[in-house]
Order: C-alpha cells, then sequence, then structure tokens
C-alpha cells in the first residue's frame, strides 16, 4: 500500500501544480485580451480553482466509480467551509459585504435545495439532473458577468479588480510573452491536472479497498481536502490583504460551483445512484450525516455575514470543530456498520 500513498500524494501534488500552470496561463491570455480583470477573477480563477474537483469527479464517474464523485463534490464543500473558511475566519475576522454575497448565496441554496432533493427523493442523479445543474452553472456566470458590468463601467478597468487579489502570474513572463507561450502553459496545465487526477483516483480507491473503508469516505475527506487547496491559497491570500468579501464570496463561489459544475459534469457523463456503502444505525450516511452537515456548515458560516456583515472567532471555531466531529464520523462508520 505504500506505493498506493507515494502515488495518491504525487498526484495530488500534479493536481494543485495543474491548477496553478492552469490559472497562469488562462489569466495572461484574458489580460492580452484586455479583458476586465474582475472578469477574469469571477470566471476564469474561479473556475480554474474548481478545476482540480471537476478532473476527479469526472474521472471517478467516467470510470464507474460514482462514490467518489459524489464525495469528492460533497466533501470539497464540507472541507471549503467547516475547514478552509474556518481557518481563515478564525485566524483574522474581519467584515463582509451583504450585496456582495446575495447573489452567490441565493443560488447555492437553490442549488443545494435542488441537489438534496433529489438524493432524498429518487436516490440517483440522472442525466436530466446533470443537466439541469450545468443549466444552473451557466445562469450563474451570465448574470454574475452583468451584474459586474451593471455596477462598474467597463472603462475603470483598473479599479474594477484589485490585481493583488488574483493569482501572481510566475515574473509576469507569460503576460509579457507571445500568446503561443500562455496557450502551451494552459494547455500544459490541463494535461498535469488530468493526470494528476487519474493518479489520485486510481489510488485513493485502491487505499480505501486496503484499508476496508468506503471509496465514499477517502472522498469526502482526503480527495476533498487535496483538490479544496486552491482555495485555501486564494482565501488566506484574500483575507490577509483584507479582502474578507471576497474570501468568503470565492469560497461560497467554490462550493456553487461543487454542486453545479462539479456534480453536473460527473452525472452527464455517467449517472449514479447516492452512495449506500457507508451507514449509520442501518441508515445511509449520506442523508443522515453530509448532507445535513454540508447544510449545517454552510448556514453557520453565511446567516450571521448576512445578518450582522461580520465574520466572528466563534464561528470559526465552531465550524472546525464540526470538521474534526464529521472525519471522525466517517471514519468511525465502519466500526459500527
Amino acid at each position: 500500500m505504500y506505493d498506493q500513498i507515494m502515488l495518491f500524494v504525487f498526484g495530488l501534488i500534479l493536481l494543485i501544480k495543474g491548477g496553478d500552470w492552469f490559472v497562469d496561463g488562462a489569466t495572461a491570455i484574458a489580460r492580452k485580451f484586455h479583458l476586465p480583470e474582475l472578469l477574469i477573477g469571477a470566471t476564469v480563477v474561479s473556475i480554474g480553482t474548481t478545476l482540480p474537483e471537476v478532473m476527479v469527479s469526472a474521472t471517478s464517474a467516467a470510470g464507474g466509480m460514482g462514490g467518489m464523485a459524489y464525495g469528492n463534490a460533497i466533501g470539497s464543500i464540507i472541507c471549503n467551509t467547516s475547514l478552509i473558511a474556518a481557518l481563515t475566519i478564525a485566524i483574522k475576522p474581519g467584515e463582509a459585504e451583504r450585496k456582495t454575497l446575495i447573489l452567490p448565496v441565493c443560488f447555492f441554496a437553490g442549488a443545494s435545495v435542488f441537489y438534496a432533493g433529489t438524493a432524498y427523493i429518487t436516490g440517483r442523479f440522472s442525466r436530466l439532473t446533470g443537466f439541469i445543474l450545468l443549466a444552473g452553472f451557466v445562469v450563474y456566470m451570465v448574470m454574475t458577468v452583468l451584474q459586474m458590468f451593471k455596477n462598474k463601467p467597463v472603462t475603470e478597468e483598473a479599479e474594477l479588480y484589485p490585481t493583488e487579489v488574483l493569482p501572481d502570474i510566475e515574473g509576469q513572463d507569460l503576460e509579457n510573452g507571445p500568446i503561443w507561450k500562455s496557450i502551451v502553459i494552459l494547455v500544459i496545465g490541463a494535461a498535469v491536472i488530468a493526470v494528476g487526477a487519474d493518479l489520485l483516483v486510481d489510488n485513493g480507491t485502491k487505499i480505501a479497498e486496503a484499508l476496508g473503508v468506503p471509496e465514499t469516505v477517502i472522498a469526502l475527506t482526503f480527495v476533498a481536502l487535496g483538490t479544496s487547496l486552491p482555495e485555501l491559497v486564494t482565501a488566506i491570500t484574500s483575507l490577509a490583504k483584507g479582502h474578507g468579501s471576497l474570501s468568503l464570496g470565492n469560497i461560497i463561489g467554490a462550493n456553487l460551483f461543487n454542486l453545479v459544475l462539479v456534480s453536473g459534469v460527473s452525472v452527464v457523463i455517467n449517472p449514479f445512484d447516492v452512495p449506500s456503502a457507508a451507514t449509520i444505525f442501518g441508515m445511509n450516511a449520506s442523508y443522515v450525516l453530509d448532507l445535513p452537515v454540508m447544510f449545517a456548515a454552510m448556514g453557520i458560516m453565511i446567516i450571521p455575514v448576512l445578518i450582522r456583515q461580520k465574520l466572528s472567532r466563534v464561528q470559526g471555531i465552531g465550524l472546525l470543530c464540526i470538521y474534526a466531529a464529521y472525519c471522525t464520523a466517517q471514519f468511525a462508520m465502519p466500526l459500527f456498520a
């Protein structure tokens, strides 16, 4: 199993580095075409930080591992909220502007209710469900772009989005160099992500089998944590620079993308049933643990912010406790099955 662990870690490293290259290449291309940086941040960067989850879930679904695809999407939401956001909030609480969060919060609420309702009522994610989720992603992106241009004139490009909260392009070589170089970096990044996702899924499944742990549990914990590292870097950078709304908005946006983009792509590729390998006192763990924790974590993070427009250290500590309890429950389940 040592070889599988090493390949799992190597796949994780490839995912992180590939995502970095992909965002660098895409951002450089967008800047060469003089696109507003706010548009770059809300589209290219947001999708780029979610690309590892997309590739892992798509690879899992294509290989018939629905449990891994499902676990990665839900697990990433829980990890983003109760670990990544929690750490940044606990370390440096700040203010968050309500109006900037209304759109992503409303879309996440709608998508999560639809997703959970489908799981509870039908117990299966059909291809139609996947297309509906992807349609939600398209609508959200269109509304986001329209909202940007409505709130800020395009001519104020320099003020639309602070450059310091966008990923730095290494040495600025890509931005100043020929466009073919940016395209090559973009393609290489996508290829590295694909290889990393394949290694992560294959070896994560083998590790789960060797330990006698359901693949869903591995996806909900280790895989979800690994694919969420880009969000961690973005959140810490944003919060450290005093952009509390951006940090929180990035987490909410990433969580929304996990539902509508990551889950949508994987379900369209290969529909699957709600995983039932893990149980709690004879009940499907997805129904009594995973989905309720997802809603609880998002509620604890979002509701106080919408009311007070502030992040508190108590929120962060409470969410960290939830994540610790959740991970403990995941690995303790096989003992009580």
